[in-house]
């Protein structure tokens, strides 16, 4: 899809365009995070809307919160260039790195003694197995 700036989609072309259900559309305008146009029922997403849909998807994808996507979001407007904005977004960034990494490492962890139990669970099946057929 081009991004034209004068354009607006409606909520089935921006649903095609980012891989999202109307249910997200909606809620996301529920919650204050994106303000379509509205036409009676019909819904007109503008550029500014889908640059916010794009800070919200790749925000949600690091795991930052609705409420985080949103302060950051209402950033935007302070005037500074968005200096404030990036400021904020770097450090819940660099949070959100720390955390996504000690979960990892947690993963990393369980997965190993998952490992060792199932090799344990290996060696008792084939040693019952072993007996079984000597017993036979």
């Amino acid at each position: 899809m081009t991004e034209q700036t004068d354009v607006t989609l409606n909520i089935r072309e921006m649903c095609d365009a980012y891989q999202v259900t109307p249910r997200t559309l909606r809620f996301y305008e529920a919650k204050e995070l994106l303000f379509p146009i509205r036409e009676g029922q019909k819904r007109l997403f503008t550029k500014r809307d889908r640059a916010r849909l794009k800070l919200i998807l790749r925000g949600k994808r690091f795991g930052f919160s609705l409420e985080e996507i949103r302060q950051l979001l209402d950033l935007y407007h302070m005037g500074d260039q968005q200096h404030t904005q990036i400021q904020r977004t770097y450090e819940i960034g660099r949070e959100r790195l720390v955390d996504m990494e000690r979960q990892r490492d947690e993963l990393n962890e369980a997965i190993e003694e998952l490992k060792e139990q199932l090799k344990w669970g290996e060696k008792v099946i084939a040693s019952a197995k072993n007996g079984q057929e000597a017993a036979e």
